[in-house]
C-alpha cells in the first residue's frame, strides 16, 4: 500500500507530462483544433482519470473509499465544467475571437483557473474546520446555484459591466483588435492591452465564478484535500480538449442544465443534512451518474425527435 504522498508525487508528474504533451500538441497545430484531435484529448484525460482513479482504489490505504469519492467528485465537477464551457463558446463568439487564437487563451485561463482553483479549495476546507456552520452557507450556494441553472435564464455577457475588465481598465490602455495571439502591444512607447487579453479577462471571471459553484459540490462529497484538488485539476485539463469537442455537438444536450440543476440541489441538500444524516458516498455516486446519464440521453432523444434530428454532426474540414 501506498501513502497519499507518494500519490501526490505521481498525481503532480502524470499532470505535468500530460499538460506539457497537451498543451505541445495543440500550440504546435497549424489551423484550428479539429473534432476528431479533441475527441481523442478529450479521451485520453477521462482514461487517465479512471487509471489514476483504480490506482487509489487499489494502492491506498482505505482505496475504495477515496476511489468513490474521486468519481464522484471527478464526474460532479466536470459535469459542472460543460456548463462552464457553453459560456466560454459564448465569450468567444461575442468577442470575435479567431479560432486559430482561442486555444492560446484557454491554455492560460485553465492554467490560471487552477491556481485559483486551489486556493479557493484550501480556503474552503479551511474555512470549514475553523468554523463549521459555514457548511450551510456552502448549501445554500448549491442550491442557489442549482436555481439559477435550471430557471436563470441565458448568460448574457456585457463586456463593459464585467468587474474584472473594470478593475483592468483602471490600470491598464486597451487597444481594440486582434494581433496573433499576443495579450500586450507596444506603440509609441507605450503598453495595450489587446482584445484577446480582454476576453481572457472573461473567461477567468467565468472561471472564478464557477469555482464559487463547484468548491462547495465537492466539499459536500469530501473533507479530503488530495481528494478535492486531484480531481478538480483532472476534471479542469480536460477542458481545452472538451471545449472543442462540445463546440462542435453543442446541440445534442439540451437537457443537460438541468440534469446538472438536480445534481446540485441534491449535493446542497447532502450538505445541509451532513450533521444529522451522512448520505453514504456510493449513493450520491448513483444519484448523479442516474441524473447525469439521463439528462443526456433525453436531450438524444429530443434530437433525434426533432427535425433534421437524424442529421449528422459537422466533420472536420
Amino acid at each position: 500500500m501506498f501513502n497519499e504522498f507518494i500519490f501526490w508525487i505521481i498525481f503532480w508528474v502524470v499532470v505535468s507530462i500530460l499538460f506539457f504533451i497537451d498543451l505541445y500538441v495543440t500550440d504546435h497545430r497549424r489551423g484550428k483544433i479539429t473534432l476528431k484531435a479533441s475527441l481523442m484529448w478529450s479521451g485520453v484525460w477521462i482514461i487517465t482519470a479512471l487509471i489514476f482513479n483504480a490506482g487509489l482504489y487499489f494502492y491506498l490505504e482505505d482505496g475504495h473509499v477515496k476511489a468513490i469519492e474521486f468519481l464522484t467528485g471527478y464526474i460532479i465537477e466536470k459535469s459542472l465544467s460543460v456548463d462552464n464551457l457553453f459560456v466560454f463558446l459564448m465569450i468567444f463568439n461575442v468577442m470575435s475571437v479567431p479560432a486559430i487564437a482561442q486555444p492560446h487563451v484557454l491554455k492560460w485561463g485553465i492554467i490560471s483557473a487552477i491556481i485559483l482553483r486551489i486556493i479557493f479549495i484550501l480556503a474552503g476546507v479551511g474555512l470549514l474546520k475553523l468554523f463549521h456552520p459555514i457548511i450551510y452557507v456552502f448549501g445554500f450556494i448549491l442550491l442557489y446555484a442549482a436555481y439559477k441553472m435550471a430557471f436563470g435564464g441565458e448568460h448574457k455577457i456585457k463586456v463593459e459591466d464585467n468587474f474584472l475588465v473594470k478593475l483592468m481598465s483602471k490600470y491598464i490602455n486597451f487597444i481594440p483588435g486582434y494581433h496573433g495571439n499576443k495579450f500586450f502591444i507596444k506603440q509609441n512607447g507605450k503598453i495595450y492591452a489587446t482584445t484577446l487579453f480582454v476576453t481572457l479577462l472573461l473567461i477567468e471571471s467565468a472561471d472564478i465564478v464557477f469555482a464559487v459553484d463547484s468548491i462547495p459540490a465537492i466539499i459536500a462529497i469530501t473533507k479530503d484535500e488530495f481528494i478535492i484538488i486531484s480531481s478538480n485539476v483532472f476534471a479542469i485539463l480536460g477542458l481545452r480538449a472538451l471545449y472543442f469537442a462540445l463546440a462542435g455537438i453543442v446541440d445534442l444536450f439540451v437537457y443537460l442544465k438541468y440534469g446538472v440543476a438536480i445534481i446540485l440541489f441534491y449535493v446542497g441538500i447532502k450538505m445541509l443534512i451532513s450533521d444529522w444524516y451522512q448520505i453514504p458516498t456510493v449513493v450520491s455516486l448513483t444519484v448523479i451518474l442516474f441524473f447525469l446519464g439521463g439528462s443526456v440521453i433525453l436531450s438524444l432523444i429530443k434530437k433525434k425527435k426533432s427535425p433534421g434530428g437524424n442529421e449528422s454532426i459537422p466533420k472536420d474540414e
